[in-house]
């Protein structure tokens, strides 16, 4: 397993989610706030896009209404 760590303010989250998404690699996304504390873990599978994301990031909408700044840490398969 692969992790890239993305700094983002809390209004770019849901942009750079679905982008990560969109790249079809990503095993997992995890939330953290500025303090390194994990806010939320969204894991994700081949089969989980489409209907099944859309409470995820609905979620993800929800935290990053709250925070300001975050890091969106991806694990990914090499």
């Amino acid at each position: 397993m692969h992790e890239e760590e993305f700094k983002v303010t809390g209004e770019e989250v849901i942009a750079k989610v679905k982008e990560l998404i969109k790249a079809g690699n990503a095993r997992k996304i995890i939330i953290r706030n500025e303090e390194g504390k994990d806010i939320i873990e969204v894991p994700l599978t081949l089969g989980a896009v489409g209907v099944l994301i859309a409470p995820a990031l609905a979620a993800v909408g929800a935290v990053a209404a709250l925070l300001t700044k975050c890091t969106i840490v991806v694990i990914k398969d090499v």
